[in-house]
Parts: C-alpha cells; sequence; structure tokens
C-alpha cells in the first residue's frame, strides 16, 4: 500500500496523517510533528533542543531510570529531538507491544520530568557538547557562515545555544515552550507499519487528546546576504575550513524543482560528477572533497558548500569555488553532463524508496511542502524529457549564486596574504 494523506478531527480541528501500511515486519511507528516548534521558535537560544532533551528524560513520576526501564522491558523506543522548522516526538515497537508503548508515550506527555535532577542532568550533557564544538572546526565555520549569512535573522543566532543560554534556561522555560509549541492542532501524524488505518487513527486521536490547543504561528522569510563577505576565524588549526554560502532566490513552492535538483547535483552535489569537485580535486588536487547543496525550505532558499584545503592553498580555493560558480551560472552545462545526470538520477531512484521510513519521509515533505504525493515521481518524468536548453535557461536566471559569503577557520598567520 502505498503512502497516502488522511485527516483525523481532534478537538474541531483536522490533523493530517500520514500513512503507509506494511506488513512484511511486525514493527510499528508513530511520529509526532509539530509545525514550526523547532530550532527557529527559539525564545532562548537552544531553547527548542533542551525541550526535546527534557522529554528524552521520562516522566516525573518514574524519573529518567524508571521510565527507561519499563520501555526497555517491552523493547519500545520513544525519542524526541528538533530540526530548524519541527518538533518531533517518535514511538516504535513490536506490533505486540505497540498498545503498551503507546500508553507509555501518552504518560509520558501529560507528565513531563519537570524536575529540577533533569534539567541539571540535560544542561549537563549540552554544556559538555558544547564545550567539545570549542574545537570543532566545521562547526565554528558553519554557525559563523550562518550568522553573516543570515545577519539579523533568527537563522543567523547559535540555535544549538551558547553556555551562556544553556545555563540560563530555566524549568519554566522549558515547560512553557513545550506547552506553547505542542499542541493537537499543529500537529501531523506519520504512522507507518504492520498497522491498519483505524488503528492509527485510534492511537492518534488518544495521544493528540492529551495536547493543549496552540498559537499556530509562522516563521517569517529569511533572506540570505548578497554582500559576498569573506570573514576569517582564527584558530590553531592545521587546515583551513572553508564554508559558503549565497542566495538562490527560489521557492519551495515551485513546480520545477526537477531544474534545481539537476543543477544542485551537477555543481555541488555529485561527488566526482560536480563541478566543484572536478575543478577543485581532480584537476587540481587541493581537497579531498568540496560538496555543495540547494537548501530550499520554508522560510529560506540559500546554496551551501564547505570544504577543507591547507592553510597554503586556502586563498586559491576559495578563488576557485567562485570562478567555479561563475562560470557555471554564466555558461551553464554540457549535454555530456546532462545524459550522465539523467542516468544517475533516474537509475537510483529505486534506493531512495526502498524502505517504508523512506517513504513516509517523502510522502510526509511532499504534504508539508503541499505537493501532490507522486510528486517525485511526475519529477522524474520531466527529468526524463528536459532539454539542454531548458536547464540552462534556469541555470543562467540565477545569477545570484555568484554573489558567494566564506567564512573560514585558519590560522591567520600561516595563512598567505593577498
Amino acid at each position: 500500500m502505498a503512502a497516502f494523506v488522511q485527516e483525523i478531527e481532534i478537538k474541531g480541528s483536522k490533523v493530517p496523517v500520514v500513512f503507509e501500511q506494511e506488513k512484511y515486519l511486525p514493527i510499528v511507528s508513530i511520529q509526532l510533528i509539530f509545525q514550526n516548534a523547532g530550532h527557529l521558535s527559539n525564545t532562548k537560544d537552544g531553547l527548542a533542543d533542551m525541550s526535546a532533551r527534557l522529554m528524552n528524560e521520562g516522566t516525573s513520576k518514574e524519573g529518567s531510570v524508571g521510565f527507561a526501564t519499563k520501555l526497555d522491558a517491552h523493547a519500545v523506543e520513544i525519542g524526541a529531538h528538533v530540526g530548524r522548522e519541527s518538533f518531533v516526538i517518535e514511538v516504535s515497537s513490536l506490533k505486540s507491544e505497540f498498545p503498551y508503548a503507546v500508553e507509555r508515550l501518552e504518560e509520558l506527555l501529560k507528565d513531563p520530568n519537570y524536575t529540577k535532577e533533569a534539567l541539571s542532568h540535560i544542561k549537563h550533557q549540552k554544556i559538555g557538547w558544547l564545550t567539545q564544538k570549542k574545537s570543532d572546526f566545521d562547526y565554528i565555520a558553519g554557525t559563523s557562515l550562518r550568522e553573516t549569512l543570515f545577519k539579523g535573522s533568527v537563522l543567523a543566532r547559535p540555535y544549538d545555544g551558547t553556555i551562556e543560554s544553556i545555563e540560563s534556561i530555566s524549568l519554566e522555560d522549558i515547560q512553557t515552550f513545550i506547552s506553547t509549541h505542542l499542541g493537537y492542532n499543529n500537529a501531523i501524524g506519520v504512522v507507518g507499519g504492520d498497522i491498519t488505518l483505524d488503528e492509527a487513527q485510534g492511537y492518534l486521536t488518544k495521544l493528540l487528546a492529551v495536547l493543549p490547543k496552540v498559537e499556530e504561528k509562522e516563521i517569517k522569510s529569511i533572506q540570505a546576504s548578497d554582500k559576498k563577505e569573506v570573514v576569517l576565524i582564527d584558530e590553531d588549526t592545521q587546515q583551513a575550513y572553508i564554508y559558503f554560502g549565497a542566495p538562490f532566490n527560489y521557492s519551495y513552492k515551485e513546480k520545477d524543482q526537477y531544474l534545481a535538483k539537476i543543477a544542485e547535483y551537477l555543481l555541488g552535489g555529485a561527488g566526482f560528477g560536480s563541478r566543484l569537485m572536478e575543478e577543485i580535486r581532480v584537476k587540481r588536487g587541493l581537497t579531498y572533497g568540496v560538496y555543495s547543496s540547494f537548501r530550499r525550505t520554508k522560510p529560506v532558499s540559500y546554496l551551501s558548500g564547505y570544504m577543507q584545503t591547507k592553510l597554503s592553498t586556502q586563498d586559491e580555493a576559495k578563488d576557485l569555488i567562485q570562478e567555479v560558480v561563475d562560470t557555471f551560472v554564466k555558461e551553464g552545462i554540457t549535454q555530456k553532463e546532462l545524459d550522465d545526470t539523467k542516468k544517475f538520477l533516474l537509475g537510483s531512484e529505486p534506493l531512495r524508496t526502498e524502505t517504508l521510513s523512506q517513504r513516509l519521509h517523502r510522502a510526509y515533505n511532499d504534504y508539508y511542502y503541499g505537493r501532490p504525493l507522486d510528486f517525485s515521481k511526475e519529477q522524474l518524468k520531466k527529468i526524463e524529457s528536459v532539454t539542454l536548453d531548458e536547464v540552462n535557461a534556469f541555470i543562467k536566471a540565477h545569477t545570484e549564486l555568484s554573489d558567494i559569503t566564506f567564512s573560514i577557520v585558519t590560522k591567520k598567520e600561516a595563512a598567505p596574504k593577498k
């Protein structure tokens, strides 16, 4: 049975349910995905993530160890995590244990572990993680790129938090975030496995009825900077960590996503088949790998990429990234590149839909972005028939991709001067 979307009614609100039944294995999972409740909803840096961590600490009645012991005895998994735009709680187990699993999740939703001990534990974990990140040069370069590329917006802030912001978060902050962002009216249910639709609707109704109605929020659109800035961060490093980004004026709502997919693949997403890898690694040997992608989400669309190189070749590599993108936008691609891309994208499609979780994830994304659930199949048909002129017209129209901002972690005294 292919995935489809059904609605259930909870306290007068329509809640969408993405559902696919698969009986090959006696396993069931339910995800509760809360929209506009992720990192970009932070009122304090790191608050969304800390709220998810608190939800992983069991109930106040059982405590984290007691609650985990109950789950382990029945091979039940319950976990929470956040992305930029959403907050996710998932429960999964064998089919025979799933009624028990849902009861435990219901307990958790009613009685999160709002205790000083739980808060102290998750703070200790998160501060330890952030302390480690002080010497993670990829993390430093990536965070700096966001700060520069999205200056003045919520995306520029350290959404994982800082040591200072984590220390300042209180139980009341987390309680307020959870009670105002996790509601039945901003939830999407994603259900899959050896379960009927009626059973899925029954479980979701039971779980969502526990939650309050929350104010529906919208995340404002964010525009990437076109100022072409270069930020150098001085660290005691033996390599230069180059992160780069640029505006990509293209909406997730566009129907010709297949054109963006082809352009993305050939510029920096194809590994050794991409322009960036060919020019910077294969021809000049300046790096082991260089990659880029087009990020297209509801609030923002932009080019993002990264690479590492020697300190002595930092400027050469940065200039080459700019040159490759400029040439790509100005001249487009060749017929051979298009033919090779078609073969790969069409031939590898079965690998992207071979598991239930992959299919559910794709169906959820299609629903979330307002697309029909057969959108990917239609896009593949268009990839098969697209012409070189169509692809190149698309690429050449996006001259903003050349407005690249760089964030580079380097040892300044060792880097070449220009």
